[in-house]
């Protein structure tokens, strides 16, 4: 039988208020809370609500047949407690029917293991441990943020005791090979990484409410016969795709709701698949053979690789300075600003830069739907103002908590004067931290 895999990813940001200039060391409140609270109670209402009740009525329907997993971000567990506590209840409810898996990935849905492998490992073990006190289960499988994998991604998942991977099943990278494998990336020993079948997960993703598709409108009925007339070997399908497909990006009135609520079975009447999470799936099946994947591949974009997030000036500028800030920023934390660290995870969420992506055609039209700036530049010098603010706090901490020197009783009002007999200017609040990310923010257009 074909193993079919319904994986769904769920994620929300914390989106940053405007933050000018002159916000710069007047105010630390980085984070627009009232419009990230709006949107999470929306995404709510209109997708994770509905949608969660109808899965757990199919696995209930066909008595555990059905069967699909999960990652949800760290980002979005902590705003569905705070702004929609009945959401995550609801994703509660499908952990206790024992069908849903629920995967590991990076606490903050960030980019950290292109920028430093220390807080790669520290995001992914905090996101494991939320997971299993918030789900009760302990995640078996990985997925890196936007499904970026490479071998290295890979071997370093593999060190943390992960057993599967999810990635891309990008033309580029298998060339003749077929998505619908079982494979194992170059240089691991134990896991094994199942591949999205873009085609297929792409008509539900994105074509299915699209007029000018010649399939449209695509019913359930129809999706079934295309995977039953798969060939013979393919041995699993990887249908992965953002959870707000349902009800946020595919409204309740194109149909998704009702095409998902007859998918299960009109699968499961062709008698060839069977419904399995991945963690099932590799301890069912052997990898057939090993594939390299020498530069990471994600499932974004046309070009299925990094632009979408380094692509341009900007975004290089900002993903470096965020990364060269973090020293100080750990080093503030422990000096008892615990909170700076947290607020610079925030910032590593990997929507930020997508927000300053220039890209053109379909793919610039799809970052403008997520994206709440005006142009690119806006969401780049939103982003610089608040991580220059970042660095100078942190530098104000350690400076804080540093002894003090001993000297020869200073005048109180006199100014220090320097062996040379100079005046010494007064030592400046943010030192090589905010100059990092100031210089970062001058160099971009």
């Amino acid at each position: 039988m074909t193993s079919l895999v319904f994986y769904f990813q769920v994620h929300q940001p914390y989106r940053l208020r405007r933050y000018s200039f002159f916000d710069i060391g007047a105010h630390e409140n980085y984070f627009d809370d009232a419009e990230n609270a709006r949107i999470v109670r929306r995404v709510a209402e209109k997708c994770y609500l509905p949608m969660n009740a109808l899965l757990l009525e199919q696995v209930e329907r066909h008595q555990g047949r059905f069967r699909c997993a999960f990652s949800v971000s760290g980002t979005a567990i902590t705003q569905m407690e705070s702004y929609a506590p009945e959401a995550l209840e609801s994703f509660r409810r499908l952990a206790r029917t024992g069908c849903v898996e629920f995967l590991g990935e990076t606490s903050h849905h960030s980019l950290a293991f292109l920028g430093d492998g220390d807080e790669f490992d520290a995001q992914v073990q905090d996101q494991a441990a939320r997971v299993e006190r918030v789900f009760g289960l302990k995640p078996t499988t990985f997925r890196n943020t936007e499904l970026v994998v490479s071998n290295d991604v890979a071997r370093h998942a593999e060190r943390l005791g992960f057993s599967a991977i999810l990635g891309e099943g990008a033309d580029h990278l298998l060339g003749w090979r077929s998505p619908h494998r079982v494979y194992r990336p170059e240089g691991c020993e134990r896991l094994k990484i199942l591949l999205r079948s873009y085609k297929l997960s792409d008509d539900i993703a994105f074509r299915f409410s699209n007029r000018g598709w010649s399939e449209w409108p695509l019913t359930s009925e129809r999706f079934a016969e295309w995977v039953d007339g798969l060939p013979a070997e393919d041995s699993i399908v990887g249908l992965f795709m953002d959870y707000e497909t349902f009800g946020e990006h595919q409204w309740r009135e194109t149909g998704i709701f009702d095409f998902m609520a007859h998918l299960p079975g009109a699968l499961l009447r062709q008698g060839r698949v069977r419904f399995q999470t991945p963690r099932e799936v590799v301890q069912a099946q052997d990898a057939i053979a090993r594939l390299d994947i020498p530069y990471p591949v994600s499932w974004a974009d046309a070009e299925r690789d990094l632009t979408a997030w380094l692509g341009n000036q900007m975004q290089r500028a900002a993903h470096d300075a965020l990364y060269g800030i973090l020293p100080q920023v750990r080093q503030a934390a422990q000096a008892g600003r615990p909170e700076l660290l947290e607020r610079w995870r925030r910032l590593s969420t990997s929507d930020h830069v997508y927000y300053m992506c220039t890209k053109w055609f379909a793919d610039g039209d799809v970052h403008k739907y997520f994206s709440p700036y005006a142009s690119p530049h806006d969401a780049f010098i939103t982003f610089m103002n608040v991580l220059d603010d970042l660095a100078r706090r942190a530098a104000a901490a350690i400076q804080s908590s540093a002894p003090a020197a001993p000297c020869a009783e200073p005048s109180a009002s006199a100014p220090s004067v320097t062996p040379s007999g100079a005046k010494s200017a007064p030592a400046a609040a943010a030192g090589p931290a905010t100059s990092q990310a100031a210089a970062a923010r001058r160099s971009a257009p």
